[in-house]
């Protein structure tokens, strides 16, 4: 069991409650390689009287193939949802008809009362390193937040106007405070959203050369040149040997894993998806 919860999560958590009031709708992003895990039941459990829009982002970082999949899944369950690519910006231009598809009905309401129409706002929410800043940033246009590429950039809620449609308030990723599911915990911290400090990468590796050998085994093939068929220690000690990470003719494993992780995140493995359908029973 993994646990992370930062002080200024807890304190995030706090004032997200006070302000969602304030919002007509709420952008819950999630990973397009994680679509189910990078979910945060605090916001479904908090937050569920609100209208939401899930925005699957590093869409073009996820396995093609199992969008669709997952496009379907959210389909079947009636989730409004859109694979986006903050850096190209796919499907920026059906955010606002989306919103008010999802706010027809509190539209025509205020219509018929009388009321001036008003930007749309929304409260944009999601787990750390999902590309909250990143995909503000884009949709406004300009730079309006810190964007990193490490957990934890963001810390401070803040209201920015995109347009006169559409206003974001930006807030902090947060996660929840336990993981009881070994999988989610490792498909988070392959991904980023739990920082590389406080986890046991020798686990979260192991796992991942598992799950390669099953259902990507010729990336394993292509990029280190090695069988699907070696043990998990083989792999790690032939990648040790040829990247030559040893000291004193003893292998540095920390740095194979480093290795391995930062292939994987800047797709060297190619596109890969973690979370399977039969995930979601």
């Amino acid at each position: 069991m993994i646990q992370w919860f930062p002080g200024h999560m807890a304190k995030a958590e706090k004032e997200m409650e006070e302000k969602v009031k304030l919002v007509d709708i709420i952008f819950e992003l999630v990973d397009a390689r994680i679509p189910l895990s990078s979910i945060n039941p605090f916001l479904q459990e908090r937050f569920h009287a609100k209208p939401r829009l899930l925005l699957l982002t590093k869409s073009s970082m996820a396995d093609p193939k199992l969008n669709q999949v997952w496009h379907q899944y959210f389909q079947e369950k009636e989730k409004f949802h859109l694979f986006i690519d903050s850096i190209e910006k796919t499907s920026f231009s059906q955010i606002v008809p989306l919103c008010r598809e999802l706010l027809q009905e509190k539209i025509l309401k205020e219509k018929t009362k009388g009321m001036k129409e008003r930007p749309i706002r929304a409260m944009v929410v999601g787990i750390p390193n999902v590309g909250k800043s990143t995909f503000i940033n884009q949709f406004v246009g300009k730079r309006a937040t810190l964007v990193g590429n490490k957990p934890g950039v963001t810390k401070a809620q803040q209201w920015i106007k995109i347009n006169q449609d559409i206003e974001l308030l930006d807030t902090p990723g947060i996660l929840w405070p336990k993981f009881q599911d070994s999988t989610l915990a490792f498909h988070l911290a392959l991904t980023g959203a739990i920082r590389d400090q406080v986890f046991h990468k020798d686990d979260v590796i192991l796992y991942f050369l598992d799950f390669l050998k099953k259902y990507y085994p010729e990336s394993l093939e292509k990029r280190y040149h090695l069988p699907r068929t070696m043990e998990n220690l083989e792999i790690l000690n032939e990648i040790a040997r040829t990247k030559n990470f040893l000291q004193k003719n003893e292998i540095e494993y920390e740095r194979v894993y480093d290795l391995i992780l930062n292939e994987f995140r800047s797709l060297k493995l190619g596109r890969i998806t973690l979370d399977r359908p039969t995930y979601a029973t």
